[in-house]
């Protein structure tokens, strides 16, 4: 362990890194009952994906510690799943096949960026305030969606959206989750969310809104991830390349933003503001994401909740190891996390939501060709159903406000060429 991971070096012992992985898978695992719940909404089945979710975690978890030795656990993204089944397939009506495909590719082309230096380019292309919009919006739009799946918020004829009746089953379970979950949040408890999952499924069975099999047993054999279910005949429309790009964008954001987080908390950032191993670590993150394509979910990404590990004292890659190893041993517990009713997991979607805001307070709201087009990027989202939608009307806001006003020289050559394509996506809709 200590040639592996250089123990000593970093000031830590093999016990402080067990227990930080551990931390760390507790915080995270909610994502094992979120993501099939989330996917199976794209007609994908909740059995594959649940063991794509594992599998694609644990794999790129591993990598990410034996490669770049940082305390930093992986895992399909949220926000990242929504937009796949909201966006992607229900909304522009493409197949998950097709939604695979387009994680895939944009894996292929993170993991080239990463190995050619050239992501730098990609990251100063989009404008600062938008970036942190991006994460605002997407929480709002994961909020929504936890909302609706409750029942909390329901469709009306009259106004588009409504207060659904609070007397049902699925709404007071989540509200009753809601509650507990913030509880525990409050009282800084290890793994709240995953509890909260827990405790509303528990909840949920007096309520009809769990149902439980009969000879029902937790520990179950994994059913068969989604092999290579890929579709190449419409990857070359424009409809694609917009869903292409909104994946790679947001999850090189994603990844980057983490990694400082993360590194900058762990006091690993050297004196120039660098992350350590950054191009392994960047590696792992496209190797993840391209296998995890490969099983059968969408993007995988570096997870904010390894600040819970670092918390607790994490600083190599043997806290990610372990948490990659405990995902591996969820895969025997699938019968447990696919019991979980939608009306659990929902107070997860809504409070990762809230945890998605925190960017928001570093958004320059007082020049107006910044804040406008970072309220509209955040308001888009959730609005239109559409993480893309977004984006698209941020960056051309951004664009034609800079033009303006005066401020061209704002606008990179990368953001021109990105508008241009947005401007022929929005004419041929």
């Amino acid at each position: 362990m200590e040639q592996l991971f250089k123990l000593k070096q970093h000031g830590t012992t093999v016990r402080t890194e067990l227990v930080a992985g551990l931390t760390t898978f507790m915080t995270m695992a909610y994502i094992l009952a979120v993501n099939p719940n989330i996917l199976s909404n794209a007609g994908m089945p909740a059995g594959g994906v649940f063991t794509a979710t594992a599998l694609a975690s644990a794999i790129a978890t591993i990598c990410m510690a034996l490669l770049a030795n940082l305390p930093i656990a992986l895992a399909p993204g949220m926000g990242l799943n929504a937009f796949f089944a909201f966006t992607v397939v229900l909304g522009m009506g493409y197949s998950w096949q097709l939604a695979l495909t387009a994680v895939f590719l944009e894996g292929l082309l993170f993991l080239l960026l990463s190995l050619f230096n050239v992501r730098e380019a990609i990251i100063k292309s989009i404008p600062t305030n938008i970036k942190k919009a991006v994460s605002v919006g997407i929480g709002l739009f994961i909020a929504f969606i936890g909302l609706q799946n409750a029942g909390i918020v329901v469709k009306s004829e009259a106004t588009l959206v409504a207060l659904g009746s609070l007397d049902k089953g699925p709404v007071l379970v989540a509200l009753i989750g809601l509650v507990l979950t913030g509880v525990l949040l409050a009282f800084k408890v290890k793994g709240a969310l995953l509890f909260g999952i827990l405790g509303a499924t528990i909840v949920g069975i007096p309520f009809g809104v769990t149902n439980i099999p009969k000879n029902w047993n937790p520990v179950g054999s994994p059913a068969a991830p989604l092999l290579f279910q890929f579709q190449f005949d419409k990857i070359l429309s424009l409809d694609f390349f917009v869903v292409f790009f909104t994946f790679l964008f947001v999850d090189i954001f994603d990844t980057v933003g983490t990694l400082v987080g993360i590194t900058t908390q762990a006091g690993m950032i050297d004196k120039e503001g660098n992350v350590p191993r950054v191009k392994q670590a960047l590696l792992s993150d496209a190797v993840g994401t391209v296998v995890g394509a490969c099983l059968g979910t969408s993007t995988v990404t570096s997870y904010i909740e390894s600040a819970a590990g670092v918390a607790d004292g994490g600083r190599t890659g043997l806290t990610a190891f372990t948490t990659g190893i405990l995902f591996l041993l969820a895969l025997f517990l699938s019968p447990l996390f696919l019991l979980i009713p939608s009306a659990a997991t929902a107070p997860a979607l809504i409070l990762v939501g809230l945890f998605m805001m925190e960017p928001i307070k570093d958004v320059e709201l007082y020049d107006f060709t910044e804040a406008i087009p970072a309220f509209l990027t955040i308001i888009m989202m959730p609005l239109t159903y559409s993480i893309a939608d977004g984006l698209v009307f941020g960056i051309l806001s951004y664009i034609f406000i800079k033009l303006f006003t005066g401020k061209v020289k704002d606008i990179s050559a990368v953001t021109w060429i990105v508008g241009i394509l947005f401007i022929i996506k929005l004419i041929m809709k």
